[in-house]
Formats: structure tokens, C-alpha cells, sequence
């Protein structure tokens, strides 16, 4: 493998109309572009057609992971500075007064009862010690860590149920390029998430309906269920000119055996692992042994997949159009060959199709 790949190898022009603000009022009736990997051959369709290209034998692998409104908007408390009083204002370095600006939260993975880590914005203003109240100070934020990357360690201080109060304050983190106001939370869900924990929803998974699952679990494909609470290392870009001196951030993962189970019953037969989404590709691939068995387990997961790695359990994936230099068009070019996935792309473009998380989707075989 190269020793360098630039990040602009992977650059497209995408002109900003095709990127899907909202979400079509039927999940499944998005349009699919189906790639054979071996000719680069390009197929466009609906993704109802999808179960066409699904073969009695097959495993279907979902994300279940359910996005928590994890989007705190709050305002900047006094900071307590020893010697003054709690209503002291000290100012920033551009002049702003600490006490009652605007911040923001992420909330991107749980530490404790009431710890997590986070991402703040604005980043300059958030320093260990500062204090952020939400909802009129139901809920309280002590920032008590800025780590070396950047996110902050907060601790929450409240009357009651964490999840319930975060239902009742947080937004949907929907991605920043997404300016529209989700109306339905329920749309930047998939059909089956379950297990509550993510930063940003599995988007590939939005196209199914339960409907059309029944339909594909019925004509004899398998369906197993990984979980993989997507955070910061999905969607953070890419900073760096060489590829390789990327670093991904962990994400928490979970494969139950039934799952492992079915995933190991397609290969023994012959037949196809297929993932919804590049978060059940990212699980299986980090779990899976060299002879493309997966086992049942548990832990963080940092891997980074881009051109020259070795697929040892995924055999189709199912994905929607990503941002340009993304880890994501990274991992799509490793699978399907970047040539082959850039020319896709050129042709989504002509073609107008709709573009990121509420776009259309992808089936490469």
C-alpha cells in the first residue's frame, strides 16, 4: 500500500441544490443506483427494487443504534472566579461577555450518570470550569475537561430523569449542511433503532420501511441486528493532505450471537454479507477473524477503512451519497475501487440525484 493518498483524491464537485434538505414523505420510494463492482456497470432505480437484488440466503446487517436529541442549546452561567462574586463578568479575548452568550453542545458518548463527552461550540469560549444552563437552569453543564482533540468533558447537574429532561431540551443533531428544521424526529430514525446512544443517525437505514423489511426477511434473507452509536468518528472530516495520517475517533460497539450467528450461517452457505450502511459495515469488519467468521463482543472501534484494505466479512453494501474527502467516500472507494466509485458519483451529479443523509442511496455488489 502507498505510503501517501492525498484527501483530495477524493473530491467531487457537488453543486449545493442536491443536497437533500428534507426528507421524502415515503422512506422506501428514493431513488437506488446499483453498482457491479467487478465492471463498474451502473444501474439507476427505486430503492423499493431493492429486495430484487437480495438473494434467499442472504444476511442483511442493520444498525439498530437510536439517535438521542443530543443538541443542547443553552447559555453561559457566571463563572464562579475565586475572590468575586458568582455575578462577575469576566470577557473573552474577542471582547464578548462569558455570562449569557449562546453555547452549544454535542453530546457524543456517556461516561457516567452524568458525565459525558462532548463537543462545544463555540469551541474558543468553553474552557474547563465554565458552566452552561439549559432550559432555564433544569439542566446544568460543568465543563471539567478540554482533551487534546478538542471535545470537553461535562458533568450534568439536574432534578430527575437524564433522558427525559434531554427529550424534553435537546434537538436532533441533524449534520450541519442540513439547514431545514426536521419537523418529525421520528424521520432521522430508522424504522428499527432501538438502542438509544448515537450522535447522528445510521442514514443508509432511513430507506427502509418495516413493510419492506418483512418483505425481504420473507423471501429468505436473513436479518441480523449489530450496534454501533455513531459519534464524532463518522462525520468529522478530514483535515489532513495524506489520508494515512487521519485518526478516527472510538465509537461503542455491540454484536449479540444470534446476530454473529446468522452473519457466519451466510458465508457457511455460500451466500452474501450485505450492510446497510457503513456503521454495520465498520462493526462486522472490526469483530471479524481473517477467515470472515464474527463473534459476539463488545468495545470501541477506530478503524479507519480507505483504499488497499482487505474486506474479510462484507460482501455488498448499501449506502447513501457522502460528503467529498470524507472517511465515508473513503470507505466506499475501498470497496467498490475509487475509480469506479468517483465515476458514480459524476453520474449522481448529471443524473440529479439527492445527496447525503436525506438523499438517495447506493447498493454496490
Amino acid at each position: 500500500m502507498s505510503e501517501t493518498m492525498k484527501t483530495s483524491d477524493f473530491y467531487y464537485d457537488l453543486p449545493k441544490e442536491l443536497i437533500a434538505q428534507d426528507p421524502l414523505a415515503d422512506r422506501s420510494s428514493s431513488r437506488l443506483m446499483v453498482m457491479n463492482r467487478a465492471t463498474g456497470e451502473l444501474t439507476h432505480t427505486v430503492f423499493t427494487d431493492i429486495k430484487k437484488y437480495l438473494e434467499p440466503g442472504d444476511c442483511l446487517v442493520i444498525n439498530d443504534t437510536k439517535v438521542i436529541p443530543a443538541r443542547l442549546i443553552g447559555e453561559r452561567l457566571p463563572r464562579i472566579v475565586e475572590g468575586m462574586k458568582p455575578t462577575h463578568r469576566e470577557s473573552d479575548e474577542d471582547g464578548d461577555a462569558h455570562t449569557g452568550a449562546r453555547m452549544e453542545l454535542l453530546l457524543l458518548k456517556r461516561l457516567g450518570d452524568r458525565t459525558w463527552e462532548s463537543l462545544a461550540k463555540p469551541g474558543k469560549r468553553a474552557k474547563a470550569g465554565d458552566r452552561i444552563s439549559f432550559g432555564d437552569g433544569s439542566l446544568i453543564a460543568t465543563i471539567l475537561e478540554v482533551k487534546d482533540d478538542g471535545n470537553r468533558i461535562v458533568q450534568f447537574d439536574f432534578d430527575g430523569i437524564f433522558e427525559e429532561i434531554l427529550d424534553k431540551l435537546g434537538q436532533m443533531p441533524l449534520p450541519p449542511y442540513i439547514t431545514h428544521k426536521l419537523k418529525d424526529r421520528d424521520r432521522y430514525q430508522t424504522v428499527y433503532a432501538k438502542y438509544e446512544g448515537s450522535a447522528a443517525a445510521p442514514t443508509a437505514g432511513l430507506h427502509f420501511t418495516k413493510e419492506l423489511l418483512a418483505e425481504i426477511e420473507a423471501s429468505g434473507v436473513s436479518i441480523a441486528h449489530v450496534t454501533l452509536h455513531v459519534g464524532l468518528g463518522t462525520f468529522r472530516p478530514v483535515k489532513e493532505e495524506n489520508v494515512l495520517d487521519h485518526k478516527m475517533h472510538t465509537e461503542e460497539y455491540r454484536v449479540l450471537a444470534e446476530d454473529a450467528e446468522k452473519i457466519n450461517e451466510a458465508h457457511r452457505t455460500g451466500h452474501r454479507v450485505i450492510c446497510v450502511g457503513t456503521t454495520s459495515c465498520r462493526t462486522i469488519e472490526t469483530v471479524a477473524a481473517e477467515d470472515g467468521t464474527v463473534r459476539a463482543c463488545e468495545g470501541d472501534t477506530s478503524i479507519f477503512i480507505y483504499p488497499g484494505y482487505r474486506f474479510k466479512c462484507m460482501d455488498g453494501l448499501i449506502t447513501n451519497f457522502h460528503l467529498p474527502e470524507s472517511t465515508l467516500l473513503m470507505l466506499v472507494s475501498a470497496f467498490a475501487g475509487k475509480e469506479h466509485v468517483m465515476h458514480a458519483y459524476d453520474e449522481a451529479v448529471r443524473e440529479k440525484y439527492r445527496f447525503f443523509s436525506f438523499g438517495d442511496a447506493c447498493l454496490f455488489l
